[in-house]
């Protein structure tokens, strides 16, 4: 942290969870391109159809944990190929699947088939340690993060980033908050206090459901930021300290998880 920045940790229920309050920001590095490697794109077939997915590696021949990425209601942008490149260089194999290909709000089992044959195909993949495999959402990503964590065995932990635990999505599916009882698996879970479209209240209130049904996950809030705050309205990859530090969260957490 940049000396004097003013922050306060608290613990929130029983449960390893940390809420993060930043006045002003934290001192970090960049969170730009620097040492980025270049991915690729692949298809994976699901439904009958062929859904392009971005897919970048680390040096080397592994195996190595691998990391599904579900990016947001609007689309694969930029920002999170960066964002995929960056875990490449942090030793994860990352894909990051268009579901929006042929819907902009596919129902939720549509999702899930293309998630799991991703899963299906990193499997296939002799540089990804099988065993070893994660999920990280973004906005509605985040929802999926929270949905398909509990569902899909595969999966050995998730960083759902401000999701909507009490939401069916735009499809009117399942609320991730009524599967909880599924959840085997450790889950982080990063958020903002100005978050309007999925407020943080409800980030609270899913964190005490699930510390009362005994699941375990990990909280990380972030005073001041919107929804989406990873990522600009530019569709790059934030620059900001906050941006730096929670990106750091999620490395940290998979490493700790997956590694």
């Amino acid at each position: 942290m940049d000396g004097g920045k003013p922050m306060r940790y608290m613990i929130l229920l029983a449960a390893a969870v940390s809420l993060l309050l930043l006045v002003g920001g934290v001192g970090a590095a960049d969170v730009g391109t620097a040492g980025m490697r270049n991915g690729t794109t692949v298809n994976i077939q699901s439904g009958g159809q062929s859904y392009p997915a971005y897919i970048t590696t680390p040096e080397g021949g592994g195996p190595f944990p691998a990391v599904v990425l579900i990016h947001s209601f609007n689309g694969l942008e930029e920002g999170y190929r960066v964002m995929a490149d960056r875990l490449a260089t942090e030793g994860f194999v990352v894909i990051a699947p268009e579901w929006q290909t042929f819907e902009e709000s596919p129902a939720d089992n549509v999702t899930e088939a293309l998630i799991r044959d991703t899963v299906a195909y990193l499997e296939t993949r002799p540089e990804v340690n099988s065993s070893s495999i994660g999920l990280t959402g973004f906005c509605a990503g985040g929802r999926y993060t929270m949905l398909f964590l509990p569902q899909i065995e595969e999966f050995s932990a998730g960083v759902a980033w401000y999701g909507f635990p009490y939401s069916g999505g735009q499809a009117n599916g399942t609320p991730p908050a009524e599967v909880i009882g599924n959840i085997t698996d450790p889950m982080l879970i990063i958020h903002g206090t100005a978050d309007e479209a999925s407020p943080v209240a409800d980030i609270y209130r899913y964190a005490t459901d699930l510390d009362a049904a005994g699941k375990y996950f990990e909280l990380k809030v972030y005073q001041g930021e919107p929804h989406g705050f990873m990522i600009g309205e530019d569709g790059q990859m934030a620059e900001t300290p906050v941006a730096e530090s929670a990106y750091q969260e999620m490395v940290g957490y998979f490493n700790r998880t997956l590694g």
